[in-house]
């Protein structure tokens, strides 16, 4: 109840915080492209329980684009797209999913349901934390991430690189955190989620 209690309220005082800056943003991403402002991706919440995670989108659209984002799709980010992963920006309107609950501040990045359909047994127990928009496993494995994918120039050979390497990676952070989780502990989470954006380092 207290870590529910919390995000609620963070989420409404940032919700005012980011309020003209959402705006902002919303009329550079619809003056650099003309495209849609927000992307809406099928998450899961838990096995069997899907849920819309809402983005501002950051790459020109693709109707077969499938699987985690690699070097092989860098060329449709749009220039306001790089700004807004640099800073993750993009990630504002997940407010929202905190807000009405799909999500928590901290607990694990929320899957695409064919890597939950391929790992049932392992996302069954990463998810019984419900899905953060940060976490343990990305504030400490995010970067080593993206440098094993950015080496990656095809599809398949991201999915290979994905699927042997970070998904049992970041799970192994995850359930660290689900055993060990306290509101200091997200706090502390959020913070060094928080110095990260701002440091050069």
């Amino acid at each position: 109840m207290a870590k529910r209690l919390f995000d609620i309220v963070l989420a409404l005082v940032l919700s005012v915080i980011f309020a003209p800056i959402l705006i902002i943003l919303v009329i550079a991403i619809k003056l650099d492209d003309f495209g849609p402002v927000f992307y809406v991706s099928e998450r899961m919440r838990a096995p069997g329980r899907p849920f819309k995670l809402w983005k501002l989108r950051t790459m020109r659209a693709d109707p077969n684009d499938s699987g985690a984002s690699g070097a092989y799709k860098s060329a449709r980010i749009t220039r306001v797209g790089r700004l807004l992963r640099k800073t993750r920006g993009d990630e504002i309107p997940q407010l929202w999913n905190v807000l009405i609950g799909d999500m928590s501040f901290v607990g694990p990045r929320p899957p695409l349901r064919l890597y939950v359909e391929k790992f049932p047994a392992l996302y069954g127990e990463v998810l019984k934390c419900r899905p953060g928009i940060t976490g343990l496993a990305s504030l400490l494995y995010h970067r080593h991430e993206d440098w094993l994918l950015s080496r990656c120039t095809t599809a398949e050979e991201n999915e290979a690189v994905y699927t042997r390497s970070c998904v049992p990676k970041k799970a192994q952070l995850d359930l660290i955190y689900r055993d060990n989780q306290t509101l200091c502990f997200d706090l502390w989470i959020i913070w060094r989620t928080a110095a990260g954006v701002f440091s050069r380092k």
